[in-house]
């Protein structure tokens, strides 16, 4: 099956547990629990180091608010983006977040992650 194939809510009851799932582990700077879900193309190109160094060093990679609004679904290819109004709970403002889905031998994965 191809993701782009589902419906809105039934893409938010995977995603948004994903999303949450980021959010606490990048939070907790655990990067092992953060890359779980991503495909394994991605899980190879996440360096640890680089990764680990971002928790360490970024004030919104470490704070953000467990609260988020959800803005949209793109479809594309065999890929859905889904992207929410996300904030932190040290910085003012809001920064948008993307989750990329799509599956990989079956489950649905993470394709792509980030805060802009």
């Amino acid at each position: 099956m191809n993701i782009i194939e589902k419906a809105d809510d039934e893409i938010r009851a995977v995603a948004d547990p994903l999303w949450r799932d980021l959010i606490k582990f990048s939070n907790e700077g655990k990067y092992g629990e953060f890359v779980k879900n991503f495909s394994s193309a991605l899980a190879l190109a996440m360096n640890q180091v680089v990764v680990n160094h971002q928790f360490a060093n970024s004030d919104l990679a470490r704070n953000l608010s467990e609260s988020f609004d959800h803005l949209g679904i793109i479809r594309r290819g065999e890929h859905v983006t889904v992207l929410y109004r996300q904030r932190s709970t040290k910085k003012e403002g809001e920064w948008l977040g993307r989750l990329v889905l799509g599956y990989e031998n079956g489950q649905v994965r993470i394709f792509g992650a980030s805060i802009f």
